[in-house]
């Protein structure tokens, strides 16, 4: 049987055309509708139904998509918190994986570990976590705090991801004990100082959240260039890239293996427009063709050495039905994916990540 292709979308605002809250807007949608709970569980809730292995939620430092310091006046402004958000979707789906952004420039590992733990927990093992550099001057004036070596930005964020694990596994599963015979409520012993000193983070810990349902959340990263393939090989657990064509699909896992990423999830970003309108810019290919042509595109660079897809809908409200509503069904008649979600799966063991084992628990020989 061929392997099933995992499939998941990546949502931001109204869609990832520049432009997309036109048509969004024109169909009767609120303009701040993006900024409620209710317009993102409706989404989440779409994506369900298609069977998606997980949705991402994108976030930035800035207003607007991109690092432009400039606003500009005709592209939609303004976007909620990921990761709150992703808690509020939570409770309105029972199945899809909840991997929002969290920047690691000008923040905190204790603060992000905490929050997507929290995730872990409200969503029932579904949580992951997309971690996002800050390179821009702008960005840094934001806090005030410090300005941005761009060299030194991957280095960070390696040790940031690194103190976040440590702190997810700083509680051992079963510490909270709660013997009312003893009148124990923890095993003191089974929580763990991290005691990491780095050049950029010095954090002992441990945790004030218990270790996730999951033992370490799904971690992912978007990459586009060697240095980056790198923090994701030595990092996450999937990553996500951007080629156009065959050629690139052969010339990124080439370097994705180079860089020693041959245990990653690694998943295709692709940009869908079934109305056909590419005239705007992405750093993913922006696909403008029917649903069957797209099937017949990843089916192709499955055989080529992808484990799935990553579709970012142009305008969400279009071409997020056409992909649960079309796509998928086309995929499953191909024997390319699933036809059900094994109940209470974590996203974890739904895109066949080994257990996480703590690294704190002492093994006795």
């Amino acid at each position: 049987m061929t392997q099933h292709l995992h499939l998941a979308v990546a949502l931001d605002g109204y869609g990832w055309d520049p432009h997309a809250w036109r048509p969004t807007v024109a169909s009767g949608t609120a303009p701040t509708a993006m900024l409620t709970g209710r317009y993102w569980a409706e989404l989440a809730v779409t994506a369900e139904r298609g069977l998606l292995d997980f949705l991402t939620i994108d976030d930035t430092l800035m207003p607007q998509v991109g690092r432009s310091a400039r606003i500009h006046p005709d592209r939609l402004t303004g976007r909620a918190d990921a990761v709150l958000t992703a808690a509020r979707i939570a409770p309105a789906t029972r199945h899809i994986g909840l991997i929002p952004v969290a920047t690691v420039t000008h923040t905190e590992p204790f603060h992000v570990s905490k929050s997507i733990a929290t995730l872990d927990f409200v969503s029932y093992g579904r949580a992951g976590w997309q971690p996002r550099v800050s390179a821009t001057t702008h960005e840094a004036a934001l806090f005030g705090r410090r300005s941005v070596d761009p060299s030194e930005l991957f280095d960070e964020a390696r040790d940031f991801v690194e103190v976040v694990r440590r702190l997810w596994d700083s509680w051992e599963d079963d510490a909270v004990i709660r013997d009312v015979t003893t009148g124990r409520y923890i095993d003191r012993d089974k929580l763990h100082y991290i005691d990491f000193t780095g050049k950029y983070f010095s954090v002992k810990g441990p945790s004030i959240t218990p270790r996730p349902p999951q033992g370490q959340p799904v971690v992912a990263a978007l990459a586009h260039a060697g240095p980056i393939y790198e923090f994701a090989a030595a990092s996450v657990d999937v990553v996500f890239i951007t080629p156009t064509d065959e050629a690139g699909v052969r010339n990124i896992l080439g370097e994705v293996r180079t860089a020693g990423g041959q245990d990653l999830k690694v998943f295709a970003d692709v940009v869908v427009s079934f109305k056909g309108n590419t005239d705007f810019r992405s750093d993913a290919l922006v696909f403008g063709g029917r649903a069957t042509e797209l099937v017949d595109m990843l089916v192709e660079w499955q055989e080529l050495g992808i484990d799935g897809a990553r579709l970012r809908p142009a305008v969400n409200g279009t071409d997020l039905p056409v992909i649960v509503d079309e796509v998928v069904p086309l995929l499953q008649r191909a024997g390319r994916f699933r036809s059900g979600y094994v109940e209470g799966q974590t996203l974890r063991q739904r895109l066949g990540l080994p257990v996480a084992l703590n690294r704190y628990v002492r093994v006795d020989k």
